[in-house]
């Protein structure tokens, strides 16, 4: 049974899932055109090989021609997905993830989640974030997914509502029932759409279980900080059966 498991010593985002996908051996020119399926247009799909620290990693870039983007719904979202002609399981977890988005946005606002308004997380870098990085698993033919518990940043951030604390409302709320640890680290470490991901695809949050490694990516973030800020993803057999939280 082939695994995945995310190392997330410093975090992760949907950027950074996408760049350890093509670091462990994802085609991003080919998922690009088969995530050119979906309804949305206008963005181009972009890697860069960098260097943090020593270690190479994969920094992708998902470049808008409007950076103004509509304000979606959850509606819309589904709208997109399903009506794709993309893979049944690849529609199902991809909107498993807006849903773990919306309900946790809902729960912070004080609504339901079909009423939420899309920002960030509704954007096409987002859409493309999360749909790729559940491809690319596939593409990968990954059975199980397993992640490190995550770091956590502290302080503020700024964001569309204004100033927020860190981790964001929406994050920490995402997490629930996810182990997490504090940091002194004063930058968003762990974002919406990241959190969403690892919390609606992992398996279980472990130690790094015993596997026979096949692949390994480093996906770079955006922010250069203190500590390499890469998202590592090791790829292979599993060889003791099936880890349990």
């Amino acid at each position: 049974m082939k695994a995945a498991y995310f190392d997330c010593f410093s975090g992760i985002s949907g950027d950074m899932c996408l760049g350890a996908l093509a670091g462990a051996g994802v085609d991003l020119r080919s998922l690009g055109e088969t995530l050119a399926v979906l309804p949305v247009g206008g963005y181009a799909l972009r890697e860069e090989k960098i260097e943090r620290d020593g270690i190479e990693a994969s920094n992708v870039f998902v470049d808008l021609a409007e950076k103004e983007q509509p304000c979606r719904r959850l509606a819309d979202i589904r709208e997109i997905i399903a009506g794709s002609p993309l893979p049944e399981e690849v529609k199902e977890k991809s909107m498993a993830v807006f849903n773990r988005l919306a309900a946790a946005e809902a729960a912070v606002h004080g609504t339901v989640p079909e009423h939420i308004h899309f920002h960030e997380v509704g954007a096409v870098d987002a859409i493309v974030d999360i749909v790729g990085t559940v491809l690319g698993l596939k593409v990968l033919g990954v059975d199980r997914v397993y992640a490190s518990p995550l770091p956590l940043g502290k302080g503020f951030i700024r964001c569309v509502h204004g100033i927020i604390p860190n981790p964001a409302p929406a994050t920490l709320e995402i997490l629930r029932g996810v182990p997490v640890y504090g940091t002194a680290v004063e930058e968003e470490l762990v974002t919406p759409t990241g959190a969403a991901l690892i919390a609606t695809l992992a398996d279980a949050f472990v130690e790094m279980p015993a596997m026979l490694v096949e692949r390994i990516g480093y996906g770079a973030g955006k922010k250069e900080m203190k500590h390499p800020n890469l998202l590592r993803l090791v790829v292979g057999e599993l060889r003791d059966g099936v880890p349990k939280a």
